[in-house]
């Protein structure tokens, strides 16, 4: 058998063995929306209607948020949040992925909110985000991290949690290791700990690590269903934007209670949300979000080869978060570091034009960059894989200032240059030489090119020292034009994604269940056809990264049915 095979035969064994643990495939997360069948379809002939599909299924979210901050458990976490920080203790939000990434956006927000307010400078080092694989996976994502909840006590052991400290673990499934594991280190040593996530309970238990959080005693739970997603399995979607609407307010909330002034009741934040969904369906940003896809997607056809950048400097962070997303959902190349001349060069990326990189990386954290040195002998007593133990991923702090999000000179040609702007001071130098100027809670451009094309979002009203506000529109529409702009390309069959990147077992299975949905075979043959295909890219030139092991499967079992 040639090496290639027996690889791809050992591999796809392994992943048998162990199937049930991940074959997540009856997970309310994991299923169709009725609202959004025929998707792709739309956005190849009309990308208005594709961003109406989308936003029809963002206006469920208002209502699961009044639902839940109305429970004892969203009452519970505000209590706890500002009793921990009282009492000189640590408040910490835990994920993976997308919710990783909204956990270091909190973290980022609180601190750069009590960097402008002196009067807050004692409380802004005392609230961390924790992510698989840590502040490189923003960036790029850690394959297999989220896999192990050894490694998610080891991350947060490392921030010191301990008891009178507060943590709330967010995982969109309910199912991700790497989050449980946060989450048990945390009641280990006596932290007040809290599980948030999106899946109906009865859906949950039948997984075993779901189960024994769930019935924990200990933990407080607040479950945020909020249905299907918009693109099945995408769950950086409602699933993450309903969890920063209500966590995201709750520490707002907390961080006004803290500086003496006015606090708003929690009704008050549902009315806002509700009312930044409503005016998001209204024209001005539609055009917006249309304009912007169209033009993103004419950049992405076949033949083009275009790339996007986009520039921002308080929503920085936040624009990141979805150009990074785009790679595992799409597969499309990730954030190229400097000097890595191999790897394809990123369809998108964001810099802040206005910093050199290690500074850019500190302002848009709120401190210095975070990264992981665990060594060989670290992952051996944690029981990683061999190939971690024997060859540990880089993610020290050296290895992430690597990615160059400042103002240095640029990493190729860009064909379309994206500024957005917002409340944040300074953010009009953002604009200077945008060929689209996206003004977001209501901002006005001041400096903008002659020739700069600009979008006005609505306002949000009065927003918080956090702008939790101007935060939510941000993912919103952020979301919302990444998605379309893949579909309109053909990224997505119906709201299936088809492209997806198989980068941990959750996606695994994803993949593989697609397989079967589309060429009616059982799970075994899709899981042995989808490696194949993924030993065969791996071992394939640096470009070969950039392609989906999903879809390509799909596309030769096609041509193989004829």
């Amino acid at each position: 058998m040639p090496a290639a095979a027996a690889e791809s035969t050992r591999r796809a064994d392994t992943f048998l063995a162990e199937a049930k643990l991940f074959q997540l495939g009856g997970l309310l997360t994991e299923q169709q929306h009725p609202k959004t069948l025929g998707l792709a379809e739309a956005a190849a002939t009309d990308l208005g209607q594709a961003v109406a599909m989308i936003h029809a299924v963002d206006q469920d979210l208002p209502g699961v948020m009044a639902d839940a901050v109305a429970r004892p458990q969203a009452v519970k976490m505000g209590e706890s949040i500002l009793r921990s920080l009282r009492a000189g203790r640590k408040v910490f939000f835990t994920g993976c992925g997308a919710t990783g990434r909204l956990s270091l956006l909190l973290e980022s927000a609180w601190r750069n909110a009590c960097a402008a307010e002196p009067a807050m400078a004692a409380y802004q080092d005392r609230v961390f985000g924790v992510m698989a694989g840590g502040d490189f996976a923003l960036i790029k994502s850690v394959e297999g991290y989220e896999d192990y909840a050894v490694f998610g006590k080891r991350q947060i052991a490392d921030l010191g949690v301990e008891a009178g400290d507060t943590v709330v673990a967010i995982t969109e499934g309910g199912e991700t290791t790497f989050v449980i594991g946060t989450a048990h280190q945390a009641v280990d040593v006596g932290a007040e700990t809290f599980f948030v996530y999106n899946n109906p309970d009865d859906m949950l238990r039948p997984v075993a690590r779901s189960a024994a959080i769930l019935d924990d005693d200990r933990v407080a739970k607040l479950n945020l269903t909020t249905g299907s997603m918009a693109v099945a399995g995408s769950t950086r979607m409602q699933a993450t934007s309903i969890q920063l609407a209500v966590v995201g307010a709750i520490l707002e909330r907390s961080w006004a209670l803290l500086a003496g002034g006015e606090a708003e009741p929690m009704s008050a934040y549902v009315e806002r949300f509700d009312h930044l969904v409503e005016q998001l369906a209204d024209a001005p940003a539609r055009s917006a979000m249309v304009d912007l896809a169209g033009r993103e997607a004419a950049l992405y056809r076949p033949g083009r080869d275009g790339r996007v950048l986009y520039r921002a400097l308080g929503l920085l962070l936040d624009v990141m978060t979805d150009t990074t997303e785009r790679s595992p959902t799409f597969s499309l190349p990730a954030f190229r570091r400097k000097g890595d001349t191999d790897a394809p060069l990123s369809w998108s990326f964001v810099k802040d034009p206005t910093r050199p990189t290690p500074d850019a990386w500190r302002a848009m954290m709120g401190r210095p960059v975070r990264g992981i040195d665990w060594t060989s002998q670290d992952y051996e007593r944690m029981g990683a894989p061999e190939e971690v133990v024997a060859h540990p991923p880089k993610l020290d702090r050296a290895t992430i200032e690597r990615f160059e999000i400042g103002h240095e000179p640029e990493d190729g040609p860009f064909d379309l240059r994206v500024a957005l702007t917002g409340a944040a001071l300074g953010d009009a130098a953002a604009q200077p030489g945008a060929d689209m100027v996206l003004c977001t809670a209501g901002s006005e451009p001041s400096g903008a090119d002659p020739g700069a094309i600009v979008h006005r979002l609505p306002g949000v009203g009065v927003d918080g020292a956090l702008r939790w506000g101007e935060r939510l529109q941000a993912k919103l529409v952020m979301n919302t034009l990444s998605t379309v702009s893949m579909a309109a390309t053909g990224r997505l069959v119906s709201n299936w994604m088809v492209h997806v990147r198989c980068s941990n077992k959750k996606l695994i299975d994803r993949g593989i269940r697609l397989l079967r949905t589309q060429m009616d075979i059982d799970y075994e043959t899709a899981c042995r056809r989808l490696f194949d295909t993924i030993v065969e890219l791996e071992q394939g030139p640096p470009s070969a990264s950039a392609q989906s092991p999903v879809a390509l499967t799909l596309q030769r079992l096609q041509a193989e049915r004829g």
